[in-house]
């Protein structure tokens, strides 16, 4: 079984590389990517840059000055930013870990010959659609540590609910487990994806050698959904580094600084008035961002191509 899959492997490989390895050359001239180009320099290089500048100002709508790094120096000395950046972090590995291994575990029971599951596929689904201030609102009121819902039914079986939201060791994890609600749909469908596009061959030889479902599972699904598997690593590391607006619509970086990630005490910052300083902590935000996504993109696009 193994060795089919390797077979397998190396044939798709052969017929991408092509004779002698090489890349098949683009029948497009090279001016056809012009319009992108420009389209990519007016919406992203410009912005860019104008950031780096105006990052290095004092500035306002109708004013600025330039102070060179004064504003990174005074935000890495904010102790809200140490803070931040840890919470930045370990909310978007929960939230990214967790997609992974819900959105693998649901993606496996809806391509199974299960009831309804056409039904149950819109179900996983339909949060994603849904506002995400609105799923904040929402879960605001359910987690109220006296009214809400969830620790009135736990009172019913007789346990006593923490504030979810107002616990200072509860509110980050609980706006992270919202986050894990509201998108493991998306993950679900890009595993269903892969999943679906696995050939059956695989499958017949493994019933043929008289694999388990456990087998399987070990064998083929995983190794052949390393490409959905990685798509959903880099959506959602990205995402819950960026995270800002359900975590402004439940706790607003509260209670204290506890739930506050990068993007909200930018956001602090900009309602304070120090717009400088804002654009120092975007342009920090952006450089994170980059530093983790990049080599990790990089990584995990080498690790698929030696699938």
């Amino acid at each position: 079984m193994t060795t089919l899959i390797e077979k397998s492997s190396a044939r798709s490989r052969s017929r991408a590389a092509g004779p002698a390895g090489k890349r098949a050359k683009s029948p497009y001239p090279h001016w056809f990517y012009l319009p992108a180009a420009v389209v990519y320099a007016v919406l992203f290089i410009v912005p860019t840059v104008t950031s780096f500048y105006f990052s290095m100002t004092r500035w306002t709508l109708f004013d600025s000055k330039f102070i060179g790094f004064d504003n990174y120096v005074t935000f890495f000395q904010e102790p809200a930013l140490v803070s931040g950046l840890t919470h930045t972090i370990v909310y978007a590995v929960v939230t990214s870990g967790l997609k992974v291994v819900l959105g693998l575990l649901l993606a496996i029971l809806l391509t199974s010959q299960i009831i309804g599951r056409g039904y149950l596929r819109s179900v996983v689904f339909f949060p994603v659609l849904v506002s995400t201030i609105g799923v904040g609102l929402t879960f605001t009121i359910l987690m109220d540590p006296e009214q809400g819902l969830i620790n009135e039914s736990l009172a019913l079986i007789g346990i006593d609910g923490p504030g979810w939201l107002t616990d200072p060791s509860y509110a980050l994890l609980s706006v992270a487990l919202v986050d894990v609600w509201k998108g493991v749909g998306l993950a679900t469908l890009i595993y269903i994806a892969g999943i679906v596009s696995i050939p059956q061959e695989y499958f017949e030889a493994a019933r043929v050698d008289g694999a388990s479902s456990w087998q399987n599972f070990w064998r083929i699904i995983l190794p052949l959904a390393r490409p959905a598997t990685f798509t959903v690593i880099l959506l959602s590391l990205i995402g819950g580094l960026r995270s800002f607006d359900l975590i402004w619509a439940m706790t607003r970086g509260g209670p204290g600084f506890t739930s506050d990630v990068i993007a909200s005490v930018i956001y602090k910052q900009y309602q304070a008035g120090f717009y400088g300083l804002s654009t120092a902590g975007n342009v920090v935000l952006f450089l994170l961002v980059t530093a983790i996504i990049f080599p990790l993109s990089r990584y995990l696009n080498k690790k698929e191509v030696d699938l």
